[in-house]
């Protein structure tokens, strides 16, 4: 197969400044739309994020949305009406058909396009999503955290196209396995993101869209917590710029360039509430899980201290509407800019799920945005339409390429293995991927094998479920395909020495620090157990095989290599000493299913206490 490297697109640095911006508080309601006249002229912008790689239509909870409620007659329960929605096939569909009677338009993204991805791209380094965002007509994107798993180097052969000299199939991948791979039409945006070498950005920090007259650019960057959760190798070398003095920094950059209407694309994101939902026959207000078109379309709110409100409510007034991703949430909200004026924030849920309409007044004589204009609605991607031919050519040829790794049997479970909680935060997947890598003998380490492991939750990114057969197979058999859609990433295990202060220290920074306002309860392997509180664990209660943890000794542990270079806010995994890197995390998960069939998961009791 071809192994040529095309040459990289050079790259545009932009130095930031700092730009004081006034908070605003509450967010108000769209004004009127802008008057007719003939200088006025109508454009379009379709937008989505967080795809993830979700070529083919996701399964389960994945690939529903949240369309209503109704009160269940068995339990006299408000219940959650979904639809299934998501997969490219459909995606393109549905952004074709939104296109029509609109002769400016421009489709936009904000981040994690690739990335934690299921097989079918994974396996190709996502070769085949880039190639199916080219087909789907995507115009420019932002980067988000996920671009940077394989480091950004591999990023920019993802913007530039080439291939790997990784040979067939190593590390579970294999580059250029259809054809050369070209890269992406569309561009991608950076602009907070400096390599520390040459202080310049690895991706142009900007994009100009011109539509028949109408001039529109686009600024795209990922959060600037970003080292904060993807592996400290991923992003070795850079600096990641806070958000509001990037974006606020080009704004005059673009008005020389005679850009007035500007758009962020930034993947950073909002947090939802809950929906108040009244039950029709009764009057009874019932608090629901949010349906996709709640906040704000449907009176929800974003909640006040999520992320993206600091940032929008920061960001330069000559910006006229600012696309968010991150959280997978899905809204269409207002939050005003520093100097009050209404400006639209929108969010489209993820894995290709939503996309956003927003159609706006572009004045021809001010060659800007008439900002009341800008209305916005996020729309579900069906599965009731046609299938996007050239997207179902695409996944049948990487299917047939990755089908001899996808189909492979691991082994079985006599149950569902899930990530439903207790309420200490343990849940059964993650008791079984904790102990895959305890087993796992490539981290042994000068004779000294692990006695505990830690895996943490937002690793584990789908349910095994044991009626789910994707390639035909019995009932409760696990194929890898499924195995690594539940470990994506292809991490490497690593052994490590921690005191037993450490690990104290470990344990509590699971719901303190950083994690104080959303909890990140580490999974943990069989023989490990303890209390743990609002505050930390409870002293005396971490035990290791019922033998309370002495804090003073040294013991050996193993974990994958994103936590082991401070993932997550869990800094007390960077002062393990000796750390020794073993194989991929999924290769131990595939091993220990092999080993361990038929896995049955067990009660929740490593974890006790309430946080």
């Amino acid at each position: 197969m071809p192994r040529n490297t095309r040459r990289l697109r050079p790259v545009v640095a932009v130095a930031a400044v700092a730009l004081a911006a006034a908070a605003v508080a509450n967010p108000v309601a769209n004004s009127a739309s802008a008057k007719p006249g003939k200088h006025l002229v109508d454009i379009q912008l379709l937008s989505f994020n967080d795809f993830h790689g979700n070529l083919e239509a996701p399964s389960g909870s994945s690939g529903r949305l949240v369309t209503g409620h109704q009160i269940d007659p068995a339990t006299g329960k408000p219940v959650d009406e979904t639809a299934d929605v998501g997969g490219v096939e459909y995606l393109a569909t549905h952004l074709a058909e939104a296109r029509k009677g609109h002769d400016r338009s421009l489709t936009v993204a904000a981040g994690d396009l690739v990335g934690a991805s299921p097989l079918l791209s994974a396996a190709f380094h996502d070769e085949p999503s880039v190639e199916a965002l080219n087909k789907v007509g995507l115009d420019v994107t932002a980067v988000g955290n996920h671009e940077f798993d394989e480091g950004y180097k591999e990023l920019q052969r993802i913007d530039a196209g080439g291939c790997i000299d990784d040979g067939d199939g190593k590390d579970n991948q294999n580059s250029c396995a259809a054809h050369e791979f070209k890269g992406a039409d569309f561009d991608i945006l950076a602009s907070n993101v400096v390599e520390d070498a040459s202080g310049k950005t690895i991706l142009p920090s900007y994009s100009i869209k011109e539509v028949d007259g109408a001039k529109i650019g686009f600024i795209g960057m990922t959060l600037e917590g970003t080292p904060d959760i993807v592996t400290a190798e991923g992003v070795k070398g850079l600096t990641f710029k806070d958000e509001v003095e990037t974006a606020n920094a080009l704004v005059p950059v673009l008005k020389k360039k005679g850009v007035k209407a500007i758009v962020t694309l930034i993947h950073e994101g909002a947090n939802l509430p809950k929906e108040k939902w009244t039950d029709p026959a009764t009057g009874t207000v019932h608090e629901v899980n949010a349906s996709f078109d709640y906040t704000c379309e449907g009176g929800g709110e974003l909640i006040a201290d999520s992320p993206i409100v600091p940032i929008a409510e920061g960001l330069d007034p000559q910006i006229d509407m600012v696309v968010t991703g991150h959280t997978h949430n899905p809204y269409v909200c207002d939050v005003p800019d520093p100097k009050g004026k209404s400006r639209l924030v929108t969010s489209a849920s993820s894995f290709g799920r939503l996309f956003t309409e927003t159609n706006l007044k572009y004045d021809l004589k001010k060659h800007d945005i008439v900002r009341s204009s800008v209305k916005g609605s996020n729309l579900l991607v069906t599965r009731d339409v046609a299938k996007a031919p050239e997207q179902t050519e695409l996944i049948n040829t990487y299917k047939e390429l990755v089908t001899p790794i996808a189909s492979r049997v691991l082994g079985s479970i006599s149950a569902d293995v899930n990530r439903v909680q207790s309420p200490a935060g343990e849940n059964a997947l993650g008791d079984l991927i904790a102990d895959a890598q305890l087993a796992d003998e490539s981290t042994v380490y000068n004779g000294q094998a692990p006695v505990i492991a830690f895996m943490n939750p937002g690793g584990i990114r789908a349910d095994l479920t044991a009626a789910n057969s994707p390639y035909g197979e019995p009932v409760g058999d696990v194929t890898f395909d499924e195995a690594f859609t539940v470990q994506p990433f292809n991490n490497y295990l690593v052994s490590l020495t921690m005191t037993g202060q450490d690990i104290y220290d470990l344990l509590t920074q699971q719901v303190t620090g950083a994690n104080a306002g959303s909890h990140k309860i580490l999974q943990v392997s069989k023989g490990f157990s303890y209390e743990i509180s609002p505050s930390g664990p409870v002293d005396g209660s971490v035990k290791l095989n019922g033998e309370p943890i002495d804090k003073a000794a040294s013991y050996r542990v193993v974990t994958n290599n994103f936590l082991q270079g401070g993932g997550d806010a869990f800094e007390a995994f960077t002062k393990g000493t000796d750390p020794y890197y073993g194989g991929l995390d999924i290769d131990a998960f595939a091993n220990y299913l092999e080993a361990s069939s038929p896995y049955t998961p067990g009660a929740l009791d490593r974890i006790t206490g309430t946080h």
